[in-house]
């Protein structure tokens, strides 16, 4: 039979009205709490993370492919034939091996170890680019419209998609289809099936073109909606005086983002001719990824704060159960009991403490977290956060995580503060009872 856990659960289960029951409700509330809100920050950091990085690779792809990488979207790229070889290969690239350095608890040995990626490509995509400026009724709108083929994948800018259609590549009207951004059809008091023109360079010269609008689409990015209005790749090249088999670049998404690195190298190392870059999307947006990896650093800095609250209120109500059960830890010694042992009946009862502050935490975190997901009660400026709620995103292990690791954690704390149970002397301890 176990005595300390015997014992422990005797005083934990116990209807007992005492101050320490004061103490350890507060102790209880105090893990919960700790835990709802290191499950709710886990979660939105992850949401945003998420919901932010579908946005931007939705409407950009994993890596661009082109003659020319240049921070300016307008500035005119060199053409590539649609016919290269490469492309054939590009399309069918699954899986690829790659070494990388022997590390043992993340410590690099000197050695290198072949792994392979977890996907591999998984759609291409050829595009355009052309600077132009939009003149409606009311207002003047500069823009770079966004030339798009047959081969784009809708499905991908299907969740942005407010009003109308994907402008079609078999219109045949005077006015060729166009889908703005919110921002955008709002500055110039548009909307789906108004008509209005757009005003280009041409060779030195001034070209206009009649656009219709056939769709409204809003990321949130507003940044890059304020930028970009797509329509049939053939408008572009007509305006670029390009042949209808030549293109700025070529968009590659991914199986797997975490495969990202690997293939930005793979594709410029292996794959595309020497006259062309490659550049992964991170490396076009880098403000925006460098935002989304400080939210690693805050996440850290709230598991930390929520972790001292829960092990600062159970090394509290710790004290107080041994000062309250000094009697009886007085004659667990004179009967002959050893203090680890006595000990363990504390740490025991931390245990129980600990367990029903879990279980709340986990039921009102995850709870709150669900109806978040549900409701999206929490609204954010979209200005601001790229998108117009907190977004959030349950992970199972992530839970797990957070609910050992803060079991553990306390509890290896709390092994000092028990051994204030050495310093009860039985004599004492008997007569003052």
């Amino acid at each position: 039979m176990n005595l300390p856990f015997f014992i422990a659960a005797r005083i934990a289960f116990s209807k007992k009205n005492s101050f320490s029951s004061i103490i350890i409700r507060i102790a209880i509330a105090a893990v919960a709490l700790s835990v709802a809100v290191m499950i709710i920050a886990s979660a939105m950091i992850s949401g945003f993370k998420t919901e932010i990085s579908k946005k931007i690779f939705g409407f950009w792809g994993h890596i661009h492919i082109s003659s020319v990488i240049t921070d300016s979207p307008t500035a005119d790229a060199t053409p590539i034939p649609d016919t290269l070889p490469f492309l054939k290969e590009l399309r069918a690239t699954g899986q690829i091996q790659y070494t990388v350095p022997e590390t043992i608890l993340g410590v690099e040995t000197g050695g290198e170890r072949e792994t392979q990626t977890k996907g591999g490509i998984r759609h291409v995509q050829e595009f355009a680019l052309k600077p132009g400026i939009i003149r409606s009724k009311t207002a003047m709108e500069g823009i770079v419209l966004k030339g798009v083929g047959t081969s784009y994948d809708w499905d991908n800018l299907a969740p942005y998609l407010l009003e109308g259609s994907a402008p079609s590549p078999q219109d045949t009207s005077n006015a060729a289809g166009i889908l703005l951004s919110r921002q955008t059809s709002d500055r110039l008091q548009v909307g789906v099936g108004d008509k209005f023109i757009v005003y280009f360079v041409k060779e030195g010269a001034q070209a206009r073109r009649l656009f219709q609008v056939s769709g409204i689409y809003k990321t949130g990015l507003e940044e890059y909606d304020r930028k970009f209005a797509l329509c049939d790749i053939r408008q572009v090249q007509e305006l670029l005086n390009w042949d209808s088999n030549q293109v700025a670049g070529y968009e590659v998404w991914l199986d797997d983002i975490r495969d990202l690195e690997v293939f930005n190298q793979y594709v410029y190392d292996e794959v595309i001719p020497p006259d062309l870059v490659s550049a992964s999307i991170r490396e076009k947006f880098p403000a925006i990824f460098e935002w989304l990896q400080l939210q690693d650093m805050n996440e850290v800095v709230i598991l930390g704060l929520m972790l001292a609250v829960a092990i600062i209120n159970m090394i509290t109500a710790l004290l107080v159960l041994v000062l309250e059960h000094s009697t009886m830890i007085g004659i667990l010694k004179s009967l002959g009991e050893r203090n680890f042992r006595i000990r363990r009946i504390f740490l025991y009862y931390a245990g129980v403490i600990m367990a029903r502050g879990l279980f709340w935490g986990n039921v009102f975190g995850i709870g709150l977290s669900w109806l978040q997901h549900q409701y999206k009660f929490i609204r954010l400026n979209e200005a601001d956060y790229y998108i117009s709620y907190a977004p959030v995103r349950l992970e199972l292990w992530t839970i797990l995580g957070i609910n050992i690791g803060a079991l553990v954690i306390v509890l290896l704390f709390l092994l000092i503060p028990s051994l204030a149970v050495s310093k009860v002397s039985p004599l004492r301890a008997i007569q003052f009872r």
